[in-house]
């Protein structure tokens, strides 16, 4: 079991080039990549999202990627001279404009905006490709390392919960026949009460026991909760993408604890479903970070 979120951190080198990887995400629908990337690396980002596609199926990927290069010439500065000239010509219609003196020098002309330009030359893609390679990939192996150790926490915790729900579960199945029974003496001593002398109709309290039987009856309710919790289980214990099956087993679970809260008129099976109901509640809130 995998969590969607995760960090990984990845660098490699050469003797020409440097490269840093940095990867993060958090729980998302479907699989959303974002790339921040110099602008000399551009070319390659169709390939970044393809490796990161190796490691992750699902989540919002954000990649944060730097470069260094030290080969001196894969950078080249020159001058604006149009802009230097007009910064030129602008300084000195001032300086006769208010009397000023003259201070300007070469230094501080080329500190102005935009005079001195710095430009990245084309880099060799064959030459940096594998050291772009190297650094994404061992980000995302950390990456999906600690994916992987949220993941078996999440496991933990929700086998932790279906035992919970489990217990809350043979709670209600012995609780109910009980309840019936317990109505069943209770309309026969009162019918009882009330005619005395007269015998009670044993035929009239089975067919209002059956009724009410019936109207309370969550045996099939706590048959399908049953069979979601194994489910959830075998699930859990299985590989691959297992968010979006375990997130509809949680909504299936759910609407049977409605099912049963909505039915029970018995305070202790009402307490067990509203327990059983905020567990529920609480591995759906989980499973949306599972991939």
């Amino acid at each position: 079991m995998f969590s969607m979120t995760g960090y990984g951190r990845g660098e490699a080198s050469s003797e020409d080039y440097k490269i840093t990887v940095e990867i993060k995400s958090v729980n998302h629908r479907f699989l959303e990549i974002s790339a921040r990337l110099p602008k000399v690396l551009s070319s390659f980002e169709s390939k970044i999202r393809d490796v990161v596609r190796e490691f992750a199926s699902r989540g919002k990927v954000d990649l944060y990627i730097t470069y260094e290069s030290y080969r001196a010439e894969d950078i080249s500065l020159s001058y604006n001279e149009a802009l230097a000239g007009e910064y030129l010509k602008i300084l000195n219609k001032m300086k006769d404009d208010f009397h000023l003196d003259q201070d300007l020098t070469v230094s501080k002309l080329a500190s102005f905006p935009e005079v001195l330009m710095q430009k990245e030359k084309k880099v060799d893609e064959t030459a940096i490709w594998p050291v772009l390679d190297e650094a994404l990939r061992v980000a995302c192996k950390e990456f999906v390392e600690s994916r992987k150790m949220e993941g078996d926490r999440l496991l933990s915790d929700l086998l932790s919960k279906m035992e919970e729900i489990s217990g809350h579960v043979s709670f209600i199945s012995s609780r109910s026949p009980i309840l019936v029974e317990e109505f069943r003496q209770k309309l026969s001593d009162r019918i009882s009460d009330l005619l005395k002398e007269s015998g009670v109709d044993e035929s009239r309290i089975a067919m209002e026991t059956t009724i009410y039987a019936d109207k309370i009856a969550v045996d099939e309710e706590l048959v399908r909760l049953s069979s979601h919790v194994q489910a959830m289980k075998d699930t859990m214990e299985s590989s691959g993408e297992l968010g979006r099956k375990l997130d509809f087993l949680a909504q299936e679970m759910n609407r049977e604890s409605n099912t049963i809260l909505s039915k029970s008129g018995d305070v202790e099976i009402c307490d067990h479903a509203i327990e059983l109901k905020t567990l529920i509640e609480k591995v759906r809130e989980q499973v949306q970070n599972i991939e």
